[in-house]
C-alpha cells in the first residue's frame, strides 16, 4: 500500500505572465491539494522557481511531476527529498503580551529559537525562519500566551551538495519543440 506523505516539488519555469496560474491549475484539475506554493525569481531573470508542497504517495508525485514537465513554460521539475535538501519557511506570529512577565517569557522563547522580535505596546510579533518543525514547535509554545495571528510564507527548498534542479532539465529538443510549433 502506498503511504501518503509530504512531498516537495521544485519547478523552474519561464518568467511569463500567468505561469503560476497555469502550474497551479494543473494540480487542481488532477484533484491534488497544494499545502503550500511559493514563487520567486531564480538566478536567471527570465526564470522563476516555484516550490510546491503537497501530500501524496510516490506514484502520485511522479505522475504530477511528469504532467508538469509537459507544460510549455516548464524548464525543469525535481522532487526534493527532505533528507537531501534544505527546506525553510518564514513565519510571523503575533502574540498578546499584556504584562511584563508575558513579554519577557515570549522574548526568551524567541531567543531560544533564534527568532526576531517586533515590539508594539500590547503585542509582540515573533519572526522565525527555519524548517517546518521548528516553526510548529514555537507556535505550540506561544499558544499559551494567546496567538492573535500567524502569517507563513510556505516552504522554499533547494538540494544540498552539488546536485541541482538543472540535472533533471528537459532535453533541449524537447524544450524547444513546443515553441517552434506554435
Amino acid at each position: 500500500m502506498n503511504e501518503t506523505t509530504r512531498h516537495t516539488l521544485s519547478v523552474l519555469v519561464e518568467n511569463t505572465a500567468g505561469v503560476l496560474s497555469q502550474v497551479s491549475r494543473l494540480f487542481s484539475r488532477k484533484g491534488y491539494n497544494i499545502e503550500s506554493i511559493v514563487s520567486g525569481e531564480s538566478g536567471d531573470p527570465g526564470v522563476t522557481r516555484i516550490t510546491i508542497v503537497l501530500l501524496g504517495d510516490e506514484l502520485m508525485i511522479s505522475q504530477i511531476a511528469a504532467q508538469c514537465r509537459k507544460l510549455l513554460p516548464v524548464i525543469a521539475v525535481k522532487s526534493l527529498d527532505e533528507s537531501t535538501s534544505l527546506q525553510r519557511e518564514m513565519a510571523l506570529i503575533k502574540v498578546k503580551t499584556l504584562d511584563r512577565n508575558a513579554r519577557d517569557e515570549v522574548i526568551q522563547m524567541a531567543n531560544i529559537f533564534r527568532a526576531n522580535i517586533i515590539v508594539s505596546r500590547e503585542t509582540l510579533t515573533v519572526a522565525i525562519f527555519g524548517d517546518r518543525d521548528k516553526t510548529e514547535a514555537l507556535v505550540r509554545l506561544l499558544r499559551d500566551f494567546g496567538v492573535l495571528e500567524i502569517a507563513r510564507t510556505g516552504t522554499i527548498a533547494i538540494e544540498r551538495g552539488r546536485s541541482t534542479i538543472y540535472d533533471d532539465n528537459k532535453i533541449k529538443e524537447e524544450y524547444n519543440y513546443g515553441k517552434n510549433v506554435l
